[in-house]
């Protein structure tokens, strides 16, 4: 298929690290897309993580972007999944003010166990048995929200997916991708996904079902590696999939990589713990040191100011 230019929009995505809802003119379909750079990047590069673990990870990460950023009020999305596989837990934390976090828990030995082969493992070999859950936190005056489903699948997408059509009976396809790509600047990962959902079908709408199967079908065409393709842009992206129909992208929101631990934080976690327990973490030069788990930051904290 030849591409041609994409219908210029008055306010282009940006190249990376964003998160958009597109429409189909005319068409019971809302979607959204999210690409990521350099936010993605500094979240896999946090810790030494292997290849699959990152890659759950990043699907994770990109999750958690498509479906927290089409939150309409103040809070956090959280993505999770946990099971007795090598890949203990998995979490991705968005804030709708457009940052991410997100770590893993793993067992390296058994990790390197499943992955041997030419096939990347996925979802299910990595966390086994398990749970996939996905949380709306919209603050300290409101109870938390969480859906739950068992993990199916060798990708978080297809997790998504059962979790909308059992959660809140939503037809939903998920595309994530996750890969590392060598440019001049360097090898740097990135990460990219979609996500379309039909609209209920309605007296005036009529039946919604012969458009959605034409929608399912082109968006199926959508390969992995133009999610994270640096030299395709969204609306290329988009108008590959959807030109015949005309589409737009909407509201992109910028995304970053932010980790909310601090020194108060930490200093404040560990005042929780008895005096006994925090005198056993004082190393030889008299400082208590903690890792935060998301990010890698090591905070030297002196006993006194816990006491204070």
């Amino acid at each position: 298929m030849t591409d041609h230019a994409p219908t210029a929009q008055p306010n282009p995505a940006p190249a990376d690290d964003f998160a958009a809802a597109f429409q189909i003119e005319g068409w019971p379909v809302r979607g959204r897309l999210v690409r990521l750079g350099e936010a993605v990047d500094k979240v896999l590069s946090a810790h030494d993580y292997p290849a699959p673990v990152a890659g759950l990870l990043g699907e994770a990460c990109v999750l958690a972007a498509i479906v927290g950023s089409a939150l309409k009020f103040k809070g956090r999305l959280i993505v999770q999944a946990q099971g007795d596989g090598p890949v203990r837990y998995v979490v991705a934390d968005y804030d709708t003010a457009g940052t991410l976090r997100g770590f893993c828990r793993f067992d390296p030995e058994e990790v390197a166990a499943v992955s041997e082969g030419d096939v990347r493992p996925g979802a299910q070999a990595l966390l086994g048995k398990g749970v996939f859950m996905m949380t709306i936190d919209r603050g300290e005056d409101f109870e938390r929200t969480q859906g739950i489903t068992p993990i199916e699948g060798e990708s978080l997408s297809l997790c998504a997916e059962h979790y909308f059509t059992q959660s809140e009976q939503v037809p939903t396809k998920v595309r994530l991708a996750v890969g590392q790509v060598t440019t001049a600047a360097g090898t740097a990962w990135r990460a990219g996904g979609a996500m379309i959902q039909v609209i209920a079908s309605d007296d005036a709408r009529g039946s919604t079902e012969e458009i959605w199967e034409r929608t399912r079908a082109l968006f199926f065409t959508l390969g992995d590696d133009e999610l994270i393709d640096p030299t395709i842009s969204a609306e290329t992206l988009l108008f590959r999939l959807f030109h015949e129909d005309g589409v737009r992208l909407e509201g992109a929101q910028p995304l970053t990589a932010v980790c909310r631990c601090s020194k108060e934080r930490i200093t404040g976690v560990l005042g929780s713990f008895p005096v006994s327990d925090r005198a056993e973490m004082i190393e030889a030069d008299g400082l208590i040191r903690a890792t935060c788990e998301y990010c890698s930051t090591i905070y030297e904290i002196d006993p006194e100011e816990i006491a204070s």
